[in-house]
């Protein structure tokens, strides 16, 4: 029905020349078009960044494979410049969007930076023959990437991977490892869900562990690649991010539909090329789900100094070469003010002119890694920081 729509919505708002312009039609052709916007996929859209703007010139774009396992792509934006800049790895989530979600965390950074993101497989499209994947192998995977980019890499995490990425850095810093990065930036991530815990947060203690697995993991069918791969579907997901915001989000269809009617395109595209990424869905491995949900916001394994990964205990304390910045949003709803911040106190062993903090005023969770005030507000204090510590 929505592809159906979709491909009537152009025909109905289209002014043929024995059919003059009409309300009624635009309406309608406005309706089918919103409702065709609602489609969930499982394909990943592109990135699409071609070019950037630096220094007041325009610099082309390519995208690059780094480094590759069955389970993410290390993909690097290469630059066609021959200026050196701090080296970037964007942690993006698994949380049930595809990476491509930080497309306009990409644009800002690539202004002054060599940027790299891990850009995360859907778990549906891995043969079971891969293995697992829990949150040991993203620790692992995180460690391999950092290795990959080599010395004076600065890590910047957003959201959830934002534990895993402290965990991977606390484990070279206690290994003494030569390519310990030189900052690590944490946004907007559950660090210590114990601090004004969120809906999110209390959904996640609201059940057993049991409850999770046998209620939201699911097993992929056979026509798929990752055929018997236990998952958690992305959509499952994307339900309750909508249900946490579900008054803005009609909001956001309802002024879609006007923009439509009225022949405001650039405005109608916005709202479109958003939802279109909204709604792109990548399952994840229901081991990493499970044992993120256990560890992270069950137990805040993390917090309490009992957190394990790959066979050892790990201790913030032992980071010392890292600088760290550590961003929030005032109006977060995921995960709140002083959450993330928790991690200044854990890493105890960074002294004190190698930390920073910032809390931004006006935004909720996507508004801290996305928009006017990420790119006028936050990015320019993350800079100067990478910047500082290069």
């Amino acid at each position: 029905m929505r592809a159906w729509a979709g491909a009537a919505a152009p025909m109905l708002g289209y002014r043929w020349p024995v059919w003059p312009d009409s309300l009624a039609m635009r309406k309608l052709a406005a309706a089918c078009e919103v409702f065709s916007c609602t489609r969930l996929t499982h394909q990943r859209p592109a990135f699409g960044i071609d070019s950037v703007e630096e220094n007041g010139r325009t610099i082309s774009v390519h995208e690059e494979i780094s480094d590759q396992t069955p389970f993410c792509t290390l993909l690097r934006f290469r630059k066609e410049t021959k200026a050196v800049q701090p080296r970037i790895l964007l942690v993006a989530p698994m949380s049930g969007h595809f990476a491509t979600l930080l497309r306009g965390t990409v644009s800002t950074l690539l202004r002054d930076h060599d940027v790299y993101i891990t850009d995360w497989h859907n778990a549906r499209d891995v043969a079971l023959s891969d293995g697992r994947f829990g949150f040991d192998e993203y620790v692992a995977h995180l460690i391999r990437f950092i290795e990959k980019i080599g010395p004076g890499t600065h890590v910047v995490a957003v959201c959830q991977p934002t534990v895993a990425a402290l965990v991977a850095v606390s484990l070279m810093a206690a290994d003494k490892h030569p390519a310990q990065p030189s900052s690590m930036t944490l946004m907007a991530g559950p660090i210590d869900t114990r601090i004004n815990p969120t809906a999110v947060n209390q959904l996640a203690k609201s059940k057993p562990i049991e409850w999770f697995r046998k209620n939201l993991v699911s097993t992929v069918p056979g026509r798929f690649t990752g055929s018997q791969r236990q998952v958690y579907p992305g959509f499952l997901q994307l339900n309750a991010f909508m249900s946490m915001n579900l008054e803005r989000h009609l909001k956001a269809f309802q002024n879609l539909y006007n923009y439509l009617v009225d022949g405001e395109d650039e405005k109608a595209n916005t709202i479109k090329t958003f939802y279109a990424e909204y709604f792109a869905m990548s399952d994840l491995a229901a081991e990493f789900y499970l044992e993120t949900v256990q560890s992270v916001f069950q137990d805040h394994a993390l917090p309490l100094g009992e957190m394990q990964a790959l066979g050892r205990t790990i201790e913030p304390s032992a980071i010392r070469r890292t600088a760290l910045f550590t961003v929030e949003g005032e109006k977060d709803d995921i995960c709140a003010v002083g959450q993330t911040v928790a991690a200044q106190d854990m890493c105890s062993g960074i002294r004190p002119y190698m930390k920073s903090h910032h809390v931004q005023t006006g935004v909720g969770h996507y508004g801290v890694f996305n928009g006017r005030r990420w790119d006028n507000e936050i990015y320019p204090r993350l800079r100067d920081f990478i910047h500082s510590h290069q």
